[in-house]
């Protein structure tokens, strides 16, 4: 299967790259300097022939930055996967929903499945391990999920059937 995934450096991405080309798939991860997610002709030519869309691409910290990344870039690359012809779309989001950005990707996702592919939604909560700011679990957090367990529910995912699948411990 071919992936296209953006934000492939990323704590997530880093996981799931190296899992998705050991389980034999042919992952197209093209860096923030070589796609811009706003333009929607790029997008539309960067994704096609690619059979699922992975979008894990965030600007954590960048609150406005992130909301349009999840809003307008999800836009695009959803209209870009349909497009295109891509089978499977995968939209990490976050547990906290009162997020414009988060409302709007899921909702991008919902669209996508309704158009007949299918759209799955993993909602993760606060992510530890490498990379994260969180080296170990911190109860005071409550429960956090481990990158490396993000990395593989993100693989996992091309398999499920159109959801919204929420991180619960």
């Amino acid at each position: 299967m071919r992936i296209f995934v953006t934000g492939g450096t990323g704590v997530i991405g880093a996981v799931a790259l190296p899992l998705l080309r050991d389980a034999g798939h042919e992952v197209v991860a093209p860096g923030h300097a070589e796609l811009d997610l706003f333009d929607a002709d790029a997008v539309r030519a960067a994704v096609a022939g690619s059979n699922a869309v992975i979008h894990l691409a965030t600007r954590v910290g960048q609150r406005e930055e992130n909301d349009r990344i999840r809003s307008e870039g999800s836009r695009n690359l959803v209209d870009a996967a349909l497009a295109t012809g891509a089978e499977v779309y995968v939209q990490p989001t976050i547990t906290f929903l009162d997020l414009q950005g988060v409302r709007d990707a899921e909702r991008e996702t919902a669209r996508f499945a309704e158009s007949g592919g299918r759209g799955v939604v993993l909602r993760f909560g606060l992510l530890d391990g490498p990379g994260t700011g969180n080296d170990e679990p911190n109860p005071m957090y409550g429960s956090t999920l481990h990158v490396e367990d993000a990395g593989r529910a993100v693989v996992a995912a091309l398999e499920l059937p159109s959801g919204v699948y929420s991180y619960e411990r």
